[in-house]
């Protein structure tokens, strides 16, 4: 039996959340919050397997705050967050804190109760949208040039030499074929031109 919390907000949202997973034979909702601080002190008490997380409560703690809270705990419930929001900063907050998986209000029913009993059993669930922002963020650092590296990379797409790029940057051709270099490496091209493409395609230029 998994045994569930709902953290939200909103009360039509517990409610129906409630009406669905009340209905599953291994699941059993076993409590309701209203808060990040709530949700907190109930697995703080109690037993829980799994918390629906919502990431925003009004004033006070956020859902991602309260994600790292349990998972600090000596026994820690998984949490699946289940919300409205879906920015890059507000998916990679909540899976850095912790949780096992970020799905959309929106998800149908049967998604939402294939994902609670994943998320149960230790597994990642993202829904489809979700994973798609997440793996191109995920990407980014490794692909993020610095305020530097888009400098040069925007004079060499207007056609700079080196020598120009140095001059226009108060940097020397050394300086500059060196963060060619490493714009290079973090783009995965190996040309000025596949650079340029590259980082239009990332929109960093």
């Amino acid at each position: 039996m998994i045994r569930l919390l709902l953290a939200d907000d909103h009360a039509i949202v517990r409610a129906g959340l409630r009406a669905l997973l009340d209905g599953e034979d291994d699941i059993e909702v076993i409590g309701e919050a209203v808060s990040a601080e709530t949700a907190i002190s109930f697995c703080t008490t109690t037993a829980v397997d799994l918390v629906l997380m919502d990431l925003r409560f009004g004033p006070g703690r956020t859902g991602v705050d309260a994600t790292r809270a349990l998972k600090a705990l000596p026994d820690p419930p998984h949490v699946l967050v289940v919300t409205n929001y879906d920015t890059d900063a507000d998916i990679l907050s909540a899976v850095e804190a912790g949780a096992s998986g970020y799905l959309l209000k929106d998800t149908p029913p049967t998604e939402l109760l294939a994902a609670v009993r994943a998320a149960a059993a230790g597994e990642s669930v993202l829904s489809p949208a979700v994973a798609s922002k997440l793996m191109t963020r995920v990407r980014k650092p490794q692909t993020s040039l610095s305020p530097r590296e888009i400098d040069v990379l925007r004079l060499v797409a207007a056609g700079s030499s080196n020598r120009e790029i140095g001059k226009a940057l108060f940097l020397s051709e050394t300086t500059v074929k060196s963060h060619l270099v490493h714009i290079f490496g973090k783009l995965g091209v190996k040309s000025r031109t596949s650079a340029v493409a590259r980082a239009r395609e990332l929109g960093a230029i």
